[in-house]
């Protein structure tokens, strides 16, 4: 289990549309990346906390991109947070393109425009990996808090189970479906087929 605490953070209060958090800025003793966390409500010693572990990603979550579900994600997660009462988000920095850069991740995407290819073909075409993303400063930051066990808001079986890993206890995990849009689908469908995330999807957004 890793219970090393951040090696410098910082905190304050933070204003959000959603509700009010405290932001708690640290950079990760293991691989030395300043992360964000929002926490709302008490939870230290709090059991099933709501906890959303974001990966970063710029065009989804900063420029509203409607190729992926991230942005839609990151508001859904934030408003199930302050709706409990209680939660954290945990944003990951570094984990852009599921950890293979942006500079990459734009590469794939014009594969993706040109040849058809799905976002794991896209990302192996160009001799990358499919996922690199390491989850272990989400898991020593929610020990930092003290959260006994989380409700992870997931789609993604194999998230629960890499913080489980790291020693956070995952009581459940609530999916997190964005709406379905044409310039998506292709998308989440390959994140269903290819990569294992849980889903219900139809073959077209009208269906």
């Amino acid at each position: 289990m890793d219970h090393h605490a951040p090696a410098e953070a910082a905190e304050a209060h933070l204003a959000t549309r959603w509700g009010p958090f405290r932001a708690l800025a640290f950079r990760d003793p293991v691989d030395r990346t300043e992360h964000l966390a929002l926490v709302h409500g008490p939870v230290h010693g709090h059991g099933d906390v709501p906890v959303r572990v974001h990966s970063e990603c710029l065009t989804g979550d900063a420029l509203g991109a409607l190729r992926c579900e991230c942005g839609d994600q990151l508001n859904a997660a934030l408003q199930r947070i302050t709706a409990a009462d209680r939660g954290v988000l945990v944003y990951l920095r570094g984990h852009e393109g599921r950890g293979i850069g942006l500079l990459d991740k734009v590469r794939t995407l014009a594969l993706q425009d040109t040849r058809g290819l799905d976002t794991v073909d896209s990302a192996t075409a160009l001799g990358l990996p499919v996922d690199v993303r390491d989850y272990g400063p989400a898991a020593r930051l929610l020990h930092h808090l003290g959260v006994a066990s989380v409700r992870l808001l997931s789609n993604n079986p194999a998230k629960a189970r890499a913080l489980e890993e790291h020693g956070v206890e995952v009581t459940a995990r609530d999916p997190l479906v964005a709406p379905v849009r044409p310039e998506n689908l292709p998308y989440l469908q390959a994140k269903r087929d290819r990569l294992g995330h849980d889903l219900p999807l139809p073959e077209t957004p009208d269906a």
